[in-house]
């Protein structure tokens, strides 16, 4: 019979989390239980939360561990508490309750909830049609990240040549994300048919290694550019999320340099060292640059075709 509590109880600036049957293991073969999980999310919140605040969530769970079933969430329970901030949103035929995380105790009770990885929208909830952030998710046919690599610097060689700048994270799974921050102002059916065309520009110039062919069939073993996490109500892992893999690796943030360090792959950072990259800040420099995507980028867009 366990010794551990059935309750832990957690103080998170004001108000204080239960976290319930924290030796729930989430992480059979790493050990790696709810209340682990509660703490990295715990320590990693003042570098987690700029990511997540404002935005509508997707929670990704699973209640009985990565071995169990998964639940997309999108429409947030009842049982929630009442401080837990909600984002009503239109979709087709009616609305969603989406959950939205701006503070630390909302990122336990999400723990809590065994909420392993949030999806982030890449809108905020009161300018939900118009994004900030485009998504570039390189998706490679295997487990080769020297060709994410090279599609990753080929990408921001593309987007420097268009005025626009983009940061690299691991996802955590196989790929990477490079992330552009926009300044807001073009609806998202624009910012997706933007993305689809200097994806399509890109593969245009890598035939052998690049595609934005959706069907794998299609592919051919070549890396997939894929720009539809870029529509209305779509998301994309946010960054420092836990991905239900063994070794719990983490969607990592990280600088040009560190792509090309040898140890750099999809799943280098995990639950037991993210943290320690957390701290480096490694978006610093260019995350904090939003460019506008106006016509000047599509005439230099336009120019490159």
């Amino acid at each position: 019979m366990s010794t551990h509590p059935r309750t832990t109880r957690l103080r998170a600036g004001r108000r204080t989390v239960e976290v319930h049957r924290p030796d729930k293991v989430l992480f059979p073969d790493d050990g790696l239980t709810k209340a682990d999980l509660a703490a990295y999310y715990r320590a990693v919140a003042p570098f987690m939360l700029p990511h997540l605040r404002g935005r509508p969530l997707m929670l990704e769970r699973h209640p009985d561990g990565v071995g169990g079933p998964r639940f997309m969430q999108k429409d947030t329970p009842a049982g929630y508490p009442e401080w837990v901030r909600r984002a009503e949103l239109p979709k087709e035929g009616g609305t969603v309750t989406h959950t939205v995380c701006d503070d630390t105790a909302t990122l336990l009770h999400l723990a809590d909830q065994a909420a392993l990885t949030l999806h982030r929208w890449l809108a905020k909830a009161d300018r939900p049609r118009w994004p900030d952030r485009m998504v570039f998710d390189l998706d490679p046919a295997g487990d080769d990240f020297g060709a994410v690599r090279r599609a990753a610097h080929a990408l921001r060689e593309l987007l420097d040549a268009v005025g626009l700048s983009g940061v690299p994270m691991t996802t955590g799974s196989r790929g990477l994300h490079v992330v552009v921050p926009l300044a807001g102002r073009t609806d998202h059916d624009d910012v997706r048919a933007f993305a689809r065309d200097l994806a399509d520009v890109l593969a245009a110039r890598h035939p052998d290694a690049l595609t934005t062919a959706a069907r794998k069939q299609a592919r051919g073993g070549r890396l997939y550019l894929d720009v539809q996490r870029n529509g209305y109500a779509q998301t994309a892992v946010a960054p420092w999320s836990v991905r239900a893999l063994p070794g719990a690796p983490v969607a990592a943030p990280l600088t040009w340099e560190q792509l090309d360090e040898p140890a750099t792959h999809a799943r280098r950072w995990t639950v037991r060292d993210a943290l320690e990259q957390a701290r480096t800040r490694p978006w610093d420099a260019e995350a904090a640059r939003p460019r506008a995507l106006g016509p000047a980028a599509r005439r230099r867009l336009e120019s490159l075709r």
